[in-house]
C-alpha cells in the first residue's frame, strides 16, 4: 500500500538528489542482503535496545528508505510503515518487500510533516541518519512525539554538529572547523565526503536541539552511542581516518514519556 502527503518546496531538491542516488546505487540506497536477513533483528538492534522480540508491534521507519530498514523489521515481526521523501528509495522498499512476501506499506513525506498518521499510532519509531535534511529537528522531534504511544520507544541517529562543522579533508593543522556552530541555513554543499551527500541540502542541529529538544518534545533519553568507524591505520583522508578525529554520528534510544508526565512545550532551540 502507497500513501502520500503533501511536500514542501523546501525539501525538494534533497527528493530529487536522493532519486538521483538511487538511480546511481550510491551510499545508503543498497537493500538488505540475504546475510542481513538470516538473522534480521540482529542485524538493525545489535545493541538489544528493542528486546528479544518486536513480533506484532507497529513500527514506523522514519525518512528510512531504500530497501533495507522497513524489509528488516518487517521480518523480524513487526507492522512496518516507511516514510521517505523520495519516491525512488520507497519504490526498493516495495521491491524487497515483493520480492521476499513482507507486508511493508510505504508513505511518501518528509520526516516533519506526519500528518497523515493519528496519535498515539506506533509502538517503535526507528529513524537513521536523516534529520540533517531538514531544517527544524525540533518539528521532526515533535510529529515523533505526537505518533509514538505513551512509552514507546524512539531509535534515532543523527549527524554529530561537529563533524558537520569540520572540513572534508586535513590540512598540515589537521581537520579544521570551516563551518559556525551557532548558525542559519543550510551548511555550503561539499564534493568529495563520505560524511556528507553531495547535491543535498544539510543543516547543523546543535546539541541542545538533539539532546535537550529530544526531551522537551516528550521523551526521556535512555541510552546513547557514538558508532564506531574509526581505524588506527586508515589512510590519510579516508573515512575511517576523519572519524579518529572527528566522530560522525549518535545514536540514541529514547522513550516517550506517559501522557501523565508529558509536558509538550517550545523551549531555548526554537525562541
Amino acid at each position: 500500500m502507497d500513501s502520500e502527503s503533501p511536500l514542501v518546496p523546501v525539501h525538494e531538491q534533497n527528493r530529487r538528489a536522493w532519486d538521483e542516488m538511487v538511480r546511481h546505487r550510491q551510499g545508503f540506497t543498497r537493500p538488505a542482503t540475504d546475510d542481513d536477513f538470516a538473522d534480521p533483528l540482529r542485524t538493525v538492534d545489535g545493541l538489544g535496545w528493542l528486546g528479544q522480540s518486536i513480533r506484532g508491534k507497529e513500527l514506523l521507519c522514519l525518512a528510512a528508505g531504500g530497501g533495507r530498514q522497513s524489509a528488516l523489521y518487517a521480518a523480524a515481526g513487526a507492522r512496518v510503515v516507511v516514510v521517505d521523501i523520495s519516491p525512488a528509495m520507497l519504490a526498493l522498499d516495495r521491491q524487497v518487500a515483493q520480492e521476499r512476501s513482507l507486508d511493508v506499506r510505504t508513505v511518501q513525506a518528509s520526516m516533519d510533516d506526519l500528518r497523515i498518521f493519528s496519535n498515539g499510532q506506533f509502538d517503535i519509531v526507528i529513524q537513521p541518519v536523516s534529520s540533517c535534511y531538514v531544517p527544524s529537528v525540533i518539528k521532526v522531534y515533535q510529529e515523533v512525539a505526537r505518533v509514538t504511544r505513551p512509552d514507546g520507544i524512539y531509535v534515532s541517529q543523527h549527524k554529530q554538529p561537529g563533524s558537520l562543522q569540520g572540513s572534508v579533508t586535513p590540512s598540515l593543522h589537521g581537520f579544521e572547523l570551516v563551518e559556525p556552530y551557532y548558525r542559519e541555513g543550510p551548511l555550503r554543499m561539499v564534493h568529495g565526503s563520505r560524511h556528507r551527500e553531495e547535491g543535498t541540502l544539510e543543516y547543523l542541529h546543535r546539541w541542545e536541539e538533539l539532546l535537550g529538544g529530544m526531551c522537551r518534545a516528550g521523551f526521556l533519553i535512555e541510552d546513547l552511542v557514538e558508532p564506531f568507524h574509526a581505524l588506527p591505520n586508515a589512510a590519510v583522508g579516508s573515512f575511517a581516518y576523519r572519524c579518529r578525529f572527528l566522530p560522525p554520528y549518535v545514536r540514541i534510544k529514547a522513550r516517550r514519556r506517559s501522557n501523565k508526565s508529558a509536558t509538550l512545550f517550545v523551549g531555548p532551540a526554537e525562541s
